[in-house]
């Protein structure tokens, strides 16, 4: 990138040279249009359209991570020849890096720590100039997906970084997420940003062990409530990446346990999807099998809703209220009722309706870690997909690494 630049600039400057200097005194006064003036990013005038930004921004991040923490999480299952995306799948990424910590979402594999660290300074960047004109929508909004952001770093990352300072754990993340969510919350912004944030900071307090704070949380949240990420057609980035990596490209299969999955005989309509008869054109070796959840490259996505905030209300009483609150989704979903059991029982029906429910909503990977689940297969396993061997074995992350890119150029990190 820096290469680039200076390229480009060294281009201007021998064109200038070729022509006479009437429009300006020096070559210092020339306006680069393609330049953002650093200024800009922190006038209050652009108040509106750094929001905008921010959100556009953590949306693209949020489509990676689905993706990503689908294919790491086993809902979805490698389907592409080239080996650059393999250790996604096969759970074996190093701090040296890779398309999870540099690729952008310029870029057609998914990538994690820049992508969700762009959002990240770009909500807060919006927050702090929305702090200047005052407004409550602007602030809410910033915060609530500033708080999205820390909060998917968390999840995602065995520690994380934010503006240069240092090493975060996990658990600072979530409590980081949410001092932003309570912002949000409490600013005075529009309904379905207040709902957003308690969502957000339901969960965030589920990753933090205080069941009866997110539960109090989740309780709020009306039925029907759901806050989309938006996505669109016109480019490769403002695409639903789900759509484009496993219906169009076939980079990417439903993994096996996700097939033709029902309840008491009955199909589940919340994990819909669709066996091509054959492999994936990417690799010829994995079986296709196409999700129908979103259907089309603009179809959105969802970031908060009513019936994660339910899930998390059932898992943090159990009971008879986690049986109601099953059957209520059971109710909405056209399936048998669940008719209740042992602790243990609940428990796993729990597991499989946040399974179902959320499939991929970017939830799956971080419950296998919250909830300790296996991940499959294990580690030392020879990794192949479909029927054949692709290279190397599965490994045993269960988060990824702060990757040398940060530690690099983070003079707070030893």
């Amino acid at each position: 990138m820096k290469y680039t630049i200076k390229y480009r600039l060294f281009a201007g400057v021998v064109l200038l040279l070729a022509v006479p200097l009437t429009a300006c005194d020096t070559l210092l006064e020339i306006d680069a249009p393609s330049r953002v003036r650093a200024d800009d990013l922190a006038n209050p005038d652009n108040a509106p359209l750094l929001v905008a930004s921010a959100v556009a921004d953590f949306e693209c991040a949020f489509s990676e991570w689905v993706a990503a923490g689908g294919l790491m999480g086993n809902e979805l299952a490698d389907g592409q020849l080239a080996a650059r995306m393999w250790p996604y799948d096969r759970r074996s990424f190093e701090e040296a890096g890779g398309v999870y910590a540099s690729f952008t979402c310029a870029d057609a594999d998914p990538g994690v720590y820049t992508t969700l660290s762009t959002a990240r300074w770009a909500a807060d960047n919006a927050l702090g100039v929305s702090r200047e004109i005052g407004d409550a929508e602007l602030m809410a909004t910033s915060a609530a997906y500033s708080g999205y952001a820390h909060l998917l770093l968390g999840e995602a990352m065995c520690s994380a970084a934010v503006d240069g300072g240092p090493e975060l754990t996990s658990q600072q993340m979530f409590a980081m997420a949410e001092e932003k969510f309570t912002m949000a919350a409490n600013g005075g912004g529009p309904a379905d940003i207040t709902n957003m944030a308690m969502v957000g900071r339901a969960r965030a307090r589920l990753n933090q062990g205080d069941a009866s704070g997110a539960a109090s949380d989740a309780a709020q949240v009306p039925a029907g409530f759901v806050r989309n990420a938006r996505f669109s057609a016109a480019s490769f980035r403002s695409s639903n990446r789900i759509w484009t990596l496993n219906n169009r490209d076939e980079r990417m299969s439903v993994e096996r346990v996700f097939w033709n999955l029902e309840y008491m005989g009955t199909p589940d309509p919340r994990v819909t999807v669709v066996d091509q008869g054959r492999t994936a054109a990417s690799d010829d070796l994995t079986p296709l099998w196409t999700q129908q959840k979103y259907p089309a490259q603009d179809s959105p996505m969802p970031i908060a809703r009513y019936a994660e905030a339910q899930l998390i209300m059932a898992e943090a009483a159990g009971g008879q209220t986690a049986v109601d609150i099953i059957n209520e989704l059971h109710a909405a979903a056209g399936l048998p009722a669940f008719p209740g059991g042992s602790d243990a029982e609940i428990r796993e029906q729990l597991i499989q309706e946040r399974n179902r429910e959320l499939f991929l909503e970017g939830h799956h990977f971080y419950d296998k870690i919250r909830l300790n689940l296996p991940f499959t297969p294990p580690a030392g396993v020879v990794f192949q997909e479909g029927s054949g061997p692709k290279g190397g074995f599965y490994g045993n992350t269960t988060c990824l690494p702060l990757p040398l890119l940060e530690k690099n150029n983070n003079p707070n990190i030893p």
